[in-house]
């Protein structure tokens, strides 16, 4: 079954992601912000590549004096060099014996490597951090471009996939944009310049060198299609994987508590032997490639052996000439073999790169849409006439025909069965999404218009399973105001009923409460929570099922915290049981996204056979 969903979803993923095509021109302009330092390296780049196309003529000296031990055969291995350096060559080796010379020489190479040293590493330097900035800026992006969405995309996108993007997917790209860029262009100019060196050596022996690179040529093209595929069907897989082991991970005691270890490692190792069978197979596929470029390249080697050595037997070539031009042919079959290893980077680049461009790619969300910003709310709060249906499941009405009036500082709760729709006005609310039909104002003004950031300065929320950062008590009861003095913060946590328990910990207010706060109780976390919405002070609280899932004792500690916290505030009450709801200004009966029934505690109850008095005896018989 996991495979099959594991395919459904990588089809799925590269639909989507075809809607967003990614050029490689696309991916390098990640890098222009990085301009100046890319150029300085890549200065660094044509000395060092200068350099490097210099020392086999310097090789072809010192085997034409070594073999010749004359004028003559040093003049002929600087036949391939433009006239002033041979003019220069000739002076600084002048009036020296063979020995001399070829002294001099070993010191001109040691020098020509030192300076190559140096360049080289300038360049590599100056394009790695420029790729470190190029990835980071991109996180930052991605990020970013993720937590504007709408509440909806998290509705059906999955956390452990998104963190692959952030993690595996920027990190293909990070060398491809600056550290690839770099070798492709070293290793072009110097295939480049080491083609012009042959040609200007002997034109004849370099289109004998020159025979196998169409076939080369065509092997790069067909491999990069391949790698292209693969790669980005590597990456699916290994967004599947992550996400495998992140409900695993999220959910560890539910996992200990059924004892499905064995089962949840099957289902990891059945994701990854999945990426591991794909990545097989591009592995395969670069083997053979490489295989065929480097049966090429040393069979021109083999070549220039050949026929190189009938033109020195012929005259027509020094020894010394048939050496660099060995060596150029050398660099020019290592550099093609680079360039191929790096056209298959860029075309897993290509692959990763658009998961993270259809991302980036996304239309503006609620969160980016311009509405004029909330400067102060009263807390008069109406629904008028509200349909709505989650994205993520359209076909399926939550609310019909909603109606719902909240007057400044008023409590109305909400109650009905499970499904009712009750939560779902409380995200609505909170303008997690936007209503299907009808609309929602806040003093008047239809929510659409205002700007969803502002307006939630004024809302507060406190759900049933708050969910706290792993950070520590003080930082997580700041986030309600990030500016708040640490009294401030004091006094929110004894508002709270949370001061007497936090300060009987070793670290106090600096406890760490572990990820999404497991060190402390679920009556504790209730009461941070509520902490943190008493920081905020907002004109408009939500409390989703703020005390269902506390025992008796701490829902009394918290139930007074949230006493205190809808003091003077329109409150909404999502709950079940009576304790919370009874002095309530209006209790609001929901079924199946409609109002049945409303009115106080005491009308409601004087109702023989409505809906909410069935409700409440309900819950008394379950109580005995």
């Amino acid at each position: 079954m996991s495979d099959v969903r594991a395919d459904r979803h990588a089809q799925d993923a590269l639909a989507e992601s075809d809607a967003h095509p990614v050029t490689l021109w696309r991916i390098l302009r990640l890098a222009v912000p990085q301009l100046p330092t890319l150029a300085v390296a890549t200065l660094a780049l044509l000395i060092a590549s200068g350099v490097q196309l210099v020392y086999p003529q310097a090789i072809a000296l010192m085997t034409d004096m070594v073999v010749g031990s004359d004028a003559a055969a040093t003049a002929g291995a600087l036949s391939a060099l433009p006239p002033a350096a041979t003019e220069w060559i000739q002076g600084f080796f002048g009036g020296l014996d063979a020995g001399a010379r070829i002294d001099r020489l070993a010191l001109v190479l040691v020098g020509l490597f030192l300076v190559q040293g140096v360049f080289a590493m300038l360049r590599a330097w100056l394009y790695t951090v420029a790729g470190e900035r190029v990835v980071t800026d991109l996180r930052a992006q991605l990020y970013q471009a993720i937590l504007r969405q709408d509440i909806g995309f998290f509705d059906t996108s999955r956390t452990g996939e998104l963190t692959n993007r952030l993690a595996a997917d920027t990190t293909v790209l990070q060398n491809t944009v600056t550290v690839n860029i770099s070798m492709a262009l070293r290793m072009g100019l110097v295939a480049i310049g080491s083609l012009v060196m042959m040609l200007l050596t002997s034109p004849a022996l370099t289109g004998v060198a020159m025979a196998v690179v169409p076939v080369v040529a065509i092997g790069a093209a067909v491999y990069g299609r391949i790698v292209r595929r693969l790669s980005k069907r590597v990456q699916d897989a290994l967004a599947e994987s992550t996400q495998v082991a992140e409900e695993t991970i999220a959910g560890v005691r539910t996992v200990r508590a059924f004892a499905r270890e064995d089962q949840e490692v099957g289902r990891y190792r059945s994701a990854v032997e999945r990426s591991y069978r794909l990545a097989a197979w591009r592995a395969l596929a670069s083997g053979a490639f490489q295989a065929i470029a480097g049966f090429g390249g040393f069979g021109a080697i083999a070549l220039v052996v050949w026929f190189g050595g009938h033109l020195v037997l012929d005259g027509d070539l020094t020894a010394g000439a048939l050496t660099a031009f060995l060596l150029y042919t050398l660099t020019v079959a290592f550099s093609l073999g680079g360039l191929s290893s790096l056209y298959g980077d860029f075309m897993k680049a290509i692959g990763a790169s658009k998961r993270v461009f259809h991302l980036l790619d996304l239309p503006a969300p609620l969160e980016d849409r311009q509405g004029a910003r909330v400067e102060h709310v009263e807390g008069d709060v109406r629904f008028e006439g509200v349909g709505f249906r989650y994205p993520a499941r359209p076909d399926e009405p939550v609310l019909i025909d909603f109606d719902l009036h909240l007057s400044p500082g008023q409590v109305v709760a909400l109650v009905g069965a499970s499904g009712s729709g009750k939560s779902t006005v409380a995200r609505l609310m909170t303008r997690f999404y936007d209503p299907t039909e009808g609309r929602i104002l806040i003093d008047g003004r239809d929510v659409a218009g205002l700007d969803p950031r502002s307006l939630r300065e004024f809302i507060g929320l406190v759900s049933q399973e708050p969910i706290l950062f792993a950070s520590s008590i003080a930082d997580n009861i700041r986030y309600g105001r990030p500016d708040a003095t640490m009294e401030e913060v004091l006094a929110a946590a004894e508002a709270a009923n949370a001061r007497t328990f936090v300060e009987r910990f070793e670290e106090g207010f600096a406890t760490e409460v572990g990820e999404r706060g497991v060190r402390l109780s679920g009556g504790q976390k209730q009461r941070i929570a509520i902490a943190r919405a008493i920081l905020k002070d907002p004109k408009i609280l939500v409390l989703d099922e703020a005390t269902s899932a506390l025992d008796t004792e701490s829902e009394k500690l918290v139930q007074e915290a949230l006493d205190r916290l809808m003091e003077g505030r329109t409150t909404l009450v999502i709950a079940h049981r009576l304790s919370t709801i009874r002095d309530a200004d209006r209790v609001v009966v929901m079924e199946h996204g409609e109002v049945i029934e409303q009115g106080t505690h005491e009308q409601l109850m004087a109702r023989l056979d409505g809906r909410y008095r069935a409700l409440v005896e309900r819950q008394f018989e379950g109580a005995a």
